[in-house]
């Protein structure tokens, strides 16, 4: 086979068009005679700023003359360099630190001489930074942990970062409790005192010195760090309103150009044992890769750290008791995304929750008890778990604050004369990504505010309603509204919009300022209301953020049937055809099944025409069926004998959960299933084989 000739021009011509590394020629006078103009650091040059000219002349400074030496080098030698590794200044950006590595080839002469170079340069800058991360982490490992002695471990710490990683770090322990108080896990008050530990370079101003043991200015990344137990980080500017918190402590971060900092909490088996913070004043700012560096940084002192002293927190009771009492981790959601601030600083009766509902919606809920210590968070334990069972019924939002006064008003009294009756307040949110409604009520606890999508208040008016436990058959009234995709709910406490001598009109437009760039993270928002708004410590705070989306049309499927028992035929083959669209085929038998057993239940017990609804939910599908007859159906226990009376049997054993969900005009009984890897539901043959084929013929 004869192949084509190559013409070595234009190879040379293709490959100094679109080669993606940088190529240079020089001659031996150390210009350039040819280059690619895509190569990093020329890009967008003129060539006459190029061509002729030496490195130095359109890449001043980079490297500090390595470029140069390197050129010079390979010239005199004659040999090739391959590899080397040079960094600078982005010539386009002189705040970013590149890294390319440099391969030059001597051009062979007729006399043994070295007429020019070919020079090649790669953009390693990302793979360096790994590299040099990699690099970081390995000699925290190798110098941090050499004695069980508390103070040096942390300055082995804070030098195995100083200046590799960072410009200063410091290392704050709260200190030690009583002895023989038990450790408590989890976060801490932020009015505790930190002793600074260690601290590099010892030549920097700090407005800790060494030994100091005094509590974190509040509210400030640090007490937010200390709060939640996660790490920051922080880009700083001199106008950041956080550094309003102690404008002179912060005077010698300022006065040493702190451009990025990062703040990581030091914990062990969920214990914490204090702060790490790194500083940076260097134009290479903190990036999200470097939090990850802080957090295994921190993590591997924090063993040695947990190791070397006994560490036991100071925390009083009701404070441990009001954060066990609170939601665990919050569930992803399709409806909406939350964020939450929980500053139990008063050791009261604060508490939020976020409970996921039947048909994809979402209640949102922060309550407040009157009082302090540990009746106080007894209460509020006693009234989240039953408001959270009153949700999970479905109950409409008016139906549930009812039966929740009815239980706030049975609990025991706050003193033994059985005087003072038990007073809470609670806010309640539902929200349904189907139909983007919002349904807003309140028992004597401020209104949710609302920000819609470009940062625009929404006039909401809530009703305020009475508080809990007041007795006298009290009568709450929900308020209903359209959320576009994107929208802000935030609900809070009295104790975030009572602080600083504000009224609470004045604290919530103060709040919605800081909301009215909804498209921030939601975490960074709740830290800045913190900032702005600075709750007293003398009451709990809470702040619960959700931001709304709405569930694409093409997700929800929809029929109104005729209540005739024909129709569970033409129901199977709807549920068949939506499946098929959704390429759900491994789901189509079950569902069916499910669908045939709630259809033909709403015909025979129902009233009025029977509503089908499917939703595809992320990794779950969820059957609804509607009817006009408001009384609920009820499993029970079929004879050898029966013809009938397995159907709701059948739908629980195939769900993953169901329920029945009430409304003022209907009921509507619905089935949830798990798709895919997310623990599906048993075999549906193996459930029909519990029952007789005459049985089942039906379906």
């Amino acid at each position: 086979m004869t192949g084509f000739p190559v013409d070595d021009t234009a190879v040379l011509n293709a490959l100094f068009a679109d080669s993606p590394q940088g190529l240079f020629v020089f001659d031996a006078e150390r210009k350039v005679t040819r280059y690619n103009p895509a190569g990093r650091g020329v890009r967008g040059l003129p060539a006459g700023d190029v061509i002729g000219h030496v490195v130095d002349d359109f890449v001043p400074e980079f490297g500090a003359g390595q470029l140069r030496k390197l050129i010079e080098d390979a010239l005199t030698t004659g040999e090739p360099l391959r590899g080397r590794l040079v960094r600078g200044r982005a010539p386009s950006d002189p705040r970013r630190t590149l890294a390319v590595e440099v391969s030059l080839f001597p051009l062979p002469g007729q006399n043994g001489d070295v007429p020019g170079l070919v020079g090649v340069v790669e953009d390693v800058t990302e793979r360096q930074a790994a590299a040099d991360r990699l690099a970081v982490l390995s000699t925290v490992h190798a110098a941090v942990g050499s004695t069980l002695e508390v103070r040096t471990t942390a300055e082995e710490l804070v030098h195995a970062l100083v200046p590799a990683f960072a410009d200063g770090a410091s290392v704050d322990l709260l200190e030690d409790g009583p002895a023989g108080s038990p450790r408590q896990s989890g976060p801490v008050p932020t009015d505790v005192p930190l002793r600074r530990t260690a601290f590099a370079p010892a030549t920097v101003e700090t407005s800790r010195k060494q030994g100091d043991s005094r509590p974190f200015p509040f509210p400030t990344p640090f007490t937010q760090a200390l709060n939640d137990t996660q790490a920051r980080l922080v880009q700083v500017s001199a106008d950041d309103p956080w550094l309003s918190a102690d404008r002179d402590g912060f005077r010698p971060l300022i006065a040493a150009d702190v451009r990025s900092m990062i703040v990581a909490p030091l914990m062990a088996r969920g214990t914490v044992l204090g702060l790490l913070t790194l500083y940076r004043n260097r134009t290479d700012l903190f990036e999200e890769a470097d939090l990850d560096v802080a957090r295994q940084a921190a993590g591997t002192a924090s063993a040695h750290l947990d190791n070397a002293r006994s560490y036991r927190r100071e925390h009083t009771v009701a404070s441990a008791l009001q954060r066990r009492l609170q939601p665990g981790e919050i569930p992803r959601l399709s409806a909406v995304d939350t964020a939450h601030v929980y500053l139990p600083e008063g050791a009261g009766g604060a508490w939020f929750d976020v409970v996921p509902l039947s048909g994809t919606r979402v209640a949102l809920v922060v309550g407040d008890v009157a009082g302090h210590g540990i009746e106080a968070a007894a209460t509020m334990g006693q009234l989240r778990i039953a408001l959270r069972t009153l949700a999970l019924q479905d109950l409409e939002p008016d139906e549930l604050l009812t039966h929740l006064d009815e239980v706030a008003a049975q609990l025991p009294t706050s003193d033994a004369s059985g005087a003072d009756p038990c007073v809470a307040t609670c806010a309640i949110a539902v929200y349904d990504p189907v139909s983007r409604s919002c349904v807003l009520i309140c028992a004597g606890h401020p209104a949710p505010a609302v920000v819609d999508p470009d940062g625009s208040p929404l006039a909401v008016d809530v009703a305020p309603g009475p508080p809990l436990g007041t007795g006298g058959g009290q009568v709450f009234t929900p308020t209903m509204l359209q959320l576009a995709p994107g929208s802000l709910l935030a609900l809070c406490t009295g104790g975030l919009l009572t602080s600083g001598g504000e009224d609470e009109a004045a604290a919530r437009r103060n709040l919605v300022n800081v909301l009215a760039t909804p498209t921030r993270p939601l975490q960074e928002l709740c830290d800045t209301c913190v900032y702005r708004m600075a709750p007293s410590r003398a009451d709990d705070a809470v702040l619960l953020l959700a931001r709304t989306h709405a569930l694409p049309p093409d997700r929800v499927a929809d029929w109104t049937l005729p209540p005739d028992v024909s129709v569970v035929g033409t129901a199977r083959r709807l549920v068949e055809q939506q499946l098929a669209a959704w390429r759900l085929d491994e789901a189509v038998y079950t569902t069916e099944l499910i669908v045939s057993e709630l259809v033909t239940n709403a015909i025979r017990y129902g009233k009025g025409p029977v509503r089908l609804r499917l939703i595809h939910d992320q990794e779950r599908l969820l059957s609804e069926v509607t009817d006009a007859n408001s009384v609920s159906p009820h499993l029970r226990h079929a004879r050898m004998s029966d013809e009938g009376g397995r159907g709701l049997y059948i739908v629980m054993r195939l769900s993953s959960r169901w329920g029945v969900r009430h409304s003022r005009h209907d009921k509507t009984i619905w089935s949830e299933q798990l798709l895919g890897g997310a623990s599906p539901g048993p075999d549906p043959l193996a459930v029909l084989d519990t029952f007789d084929l005459a049985d089942t013929a039906e379906l």
